[in-house]
């Protein structure tokens, strides 16, 4: 805990940095103020209700439990199993197999899931995905996810109204406190680079231990390992509408991308994940597997 919260702390102050050295390259001192304002109040925001931003980003809807009762009684299970408290479920209207997990704390976990991902894996695997989310709340790193995915998009979409305010009427960048317009172009164009460098900061080393805290919460590391590759594989080839800001929270990358932006991708390459998951099978996942009759 205390861990995560110096993470917590430390991230909030690179992104709030970032964030005024923005608000200066695209309206001066006047506009650093006024980001540096805009930061405070993000801070407060993304501490408190950024789970909920996510979820309004993703188009998430809270499922109703008589919708689909059996992936309600399968969270149910694996929460015990986790010990965790029951999380909230969401489902997103995508035919694009994926799921993430959000939430400021365990009490207010969310597990959300796209249609898509009920239809083409199997339960074993679904509860492998499911047990890897729960692992996520467990650990107390969704809060860091959420806050990261929320600066990145505010970064994101004032980098933007900046380089369209270059194109229109110049940036009001001062010279002789700053490093002027190229300055400040460089700048606009390289925040939202940096905003997904401290993403990928983060993320890789939490699905490596998502993974394993999943295999463990399961039982069985085998099925989650099955369903990454499926995932990888419709990833691939349906790529999902997600915002670029919120891709790190999904348990595959939903955006396609070329080899040379996988080097920036915010997820270790799925080979080694699943690589690494059925090197468990070696070790045992440190529970028994849930039997493949059950309602899981």
């Amino acid at each position: 805990m205390g861990k995560n919260m110096i993470k917590l702390a430390a991230l909030l102050s690179a992104l709030t940095v970032l964030f005024v050295l923005i608000g200066r390259a695209v309206g001066g001192t006047g506009g650093m103020v006024l980001a540096g304002m805009l930061a405070v109040a993000l801070n407060f925001g993304a501490y408190w209700f950024s789970h909920r931003l996510v979820l309004a980003m993703a188009r998430a809807r809270e499922l109703d439990p008589h919708e689909l009762p059996w992936l309600h009684d399968m969270v149910s299970r694996l929460a015990q199993r986790a010990g965790l408290p029951m999380p909230k479920v969401y489902v997103i209207d995508s035919d694009t197999p994926n799921a993430f997990a959000t939430g400021r704390s365990p009490s207010t976990g969310v597990v959300a899931v796209t249609t898509g991902i009920t239809n083409m894996l199997t339960r074993d695997e679904l509860a492998g995905v499911v047990a890897h989310e729960l692992a996520h709340i467990k650990h107390r790193d969704t809060l860091l996810s959420a806050i990261v995915a929320t600066f990145a998009g505010a970064i994101t979409m004032i980098a933007n109204i900046g380089q369209w305010a270059l194109i229109f009427g110049g940036l009001s960048g001062d010279d002789e406190e700053g490093g002027g317009p190229l300055g400040g172009l460089l700048l606009l164009f390289v925040a939202p680079i940096a905003a997904t460098m401290i993403q990928l900061g983060i993320s890789r080393a939490r699905e490596f231990q998502a993974d394993a805290g999943g295999a463990h919460i399961l039982g069985d590391p085998l099925p989650l390992a099955s369903a990454l590759e499926k995932l990888e594989w419709a990833s691939q080839r349906v790529p999902m509408p997600a915002s670029p800001a919120t891709a790190s929270l999904y348990i595959v990358n939903p955006l396609r991308g070329s080899s040379v932006l996988k080097l920036f991708s915010t997820h270790p390459p799925t080979a080694e994940r699943v690589a690494r998951l059925r090197a468990l099978t070696g070790r045992g996942a440190g529970q028994p597997a849930i039997a493949r009759g059950s309602s899981l």
